[in-house]
């Protein structure tokens, strides 16, 4: 894994932290755990939806190794695991935050954008054509 001074050196004081946070499945865990509580794993993977089991069980093992995810064991009958946010992983509740409200302030803006690039491809690619 890099380092921090690698990616100061590279320009990117925030590279290891994007890595982890912006991975497809990370933030869905982590906002579904701080929003939940306490999940089993079926209960998470049915509020995921699209993750496959395999991957799931990747992202929690790493979210678990990051510290920010704790595997739980309950040992009642029927026995289950548990998965829930840590402290550490609740520590980034003000990111989450920050980046919810951006959402909602520039998504519409990005729509836009999309579109107007789409519009303007498709009439490059039609002008090529001849």
């Amino acid at each position: 894994m890099r380092t921090y001074m690698d990616d100061t050196i590279r320009g990117c004081p925030i590279g290891d932290v994007a890595d982890l946070m912006f991975n497809r499945w990370t933030a869905p865990i982590l906002w579904g755990l701080h929003h939940h509580g306490s999940m089993r794993f079926n209960e998470l993977q049915r509020f995921l939806v699209d993750i496959t089991p395999k991957v799931l069980t990747t992202r929690l093992r790493q979210l678990e190794r990051d510290g920010l995810v704790i595997r739980r064991c309950v040992t009642d009958v029927p026995q289950r695991v548990e998965y829930e946010i840590s402290e550490l992983g609740r520590s980034l509740r003000p990111v989450f935050r920050t980046l919810d409200r951006w959402g909602a302030t520039h998504l519409t803006a990005i729509a836009a954008a999309r579109s107007e690039y789409d519009r303007l491809q498709a009439e490059e690619a039609a002008w090529a054509e001849g």
